[in-house]
């Protein structure tokens, strides 16, 4: 298919869809070229479509954006950034290997996905994570609005969304057992026992494949997309339907007179456990999005002790983790936050964190 591409800007970051067609915005700050590219199937060997973004007219400062025409909420996308592959200075380009988006609202994943994959030479689009097109505002919340209780009237009981409902004994019905539905059947219970607020362990996207060998990542404390809830909390395989039960969850809970709390890790990611994978944010802007060691930028700074830090002293860094934490509170309906090694996120003092705007001047 030949598809007109169009310039498209550069603000708001992530996949907006607008009349006509989807605007499409990422950060990559020394990435020579960008392809966004569009599959049928998240489990397609390869995209439907691959548009490149050159730098005259698909650039502004460090970032690349296009708006493509005809295309809709569902459509299953991703990137390749073309760079150096530089690891002495940071920099960890690769074009064989597929990027999430990290201002993606959701994610599709493939029924063969390897982490392996995206660790090791090789194109890794049939076992890549990919991003969805999300029309955040089509939701009907039916009117739902924060609570807004006072802390000193709180009572809240910490959770974690599968391992809730996981067992028989939940009496939850089974296709709904360790899910966003599976939680509100339980709202009866919660509200039997005085509970004011749910604190949900992680339910940030997370790679389940990060733990050591023989094992499952259970907690969820390795996060890959801070703006899509985890997939397989949901009942539904349908890509998008952890997204609409999450939202069902929160509006249910609420209606019972609930809030709900997220246990939130910004301080670290999947991307730096063991082999060190290029997800999303590495294969991106690895230099920027991470705080490497001063004495050799090949390596991260541990200083979350989960193979990587976030590098919040960087303007770009901290938009994201607010956007994010708006997004959660003004589209996902969201009560409050309880912060993973929030002290992390101040590390290290040598870093300069008095700038205050990102490239495109936005104060963060």
């Amino acid at each position: 298919m030949s598809r007109t591409l169009h310039p498209g800007k550069p603000s708001r970051l992530g996949a907006t869809p607008q009349d006509g067609g989807v605007n499409f915005s990422v950060y990559a700050n020394k990435a020579e070229a960008m392809e966004l590219l569009l599959f049928d199937h998240v489990d397609d060997a390869k995209p439907a479509e691959v548009l490149r973004l050159e730098p005259l007219p698909h650039r502004t400062y460090y970032y690349w954006h296009a708006f493509v025409p005809d295309i809709k909420p569902g459509q299953i996308y991703a990137y390749r950034a073309i760079g150096r592959y530089a690891p002495e200075e940071g920099l960890r380009y690769d074009p064989e290997k597929v990027l999430l988006d990290p201002y993606g609202r959701a994610v599709a994943m493939p029924t063969a996905y390897s982490r392996e994959a995206a660790s090791k030479p090789g194109d890794n689009a049939a076992q890549a994570m990919k991003s969805i097109v999300v029309d955040v505002s089509a939701y009907d919340w039916e009117g739902d609005k924060h609570l807004y209780r006072p802390i000193q009237k709180t009572v809240i009981y910490e959770m974690h969304v599968r391992g809730f409902t996981r067992h028989p004994n939940s009496g939850v019905a089974p296709e709904k057992r360790g899910t966003y539905l599976g939680l509100i059947d339980k709202i009866p219970y919660l509200v039997d026992l005085g509970v004011t607020a749910v604190e949900l362990l992680p339910v940030f996207h997370f790679d389940p494949t990060t733990a050591p060998a023989g094992l499952t990542n259970y907690w969820g404390y390795q996060p890959i997309a801070f703006f899509a809830p985890h997939t397989f909390y949901s009942s539904n395989p349908e890509p998008l339907a952890a997204l609409d039960e999450f939202r069902d969850m929160v509006k249910a809970l609420h209606r019972a007179g609930i809030e709900v709390i997220l246990d939130v890790v910004y301080n670290h990611t999947a991307e730096g456990f063991g082999d060190g994978a290029n997800l999303s944010f590495r294969g991106l802007a690895n230099d920027v999005y991470y705080t490497l060691d001063p004495a050799d930028r090949s390596k991260y700074a541990d200083y979350s002790g989960c193979g990587n830090t976030f590098n919040a002293g960087h303007a770009v860094t901290r938009r994201l983790i607010r956007d994010s934490l708006r997004y959660w509170v003004q589209e996902m309906h969201v009560d409050g936050f309880r912060f993973d090694l929030a002290s992390v996120l101040t590390w290290p003092r040598w870093i300069a964190t008095a700038e205050s705007t990102d490239d495109l001047g936005h104060r963060v």
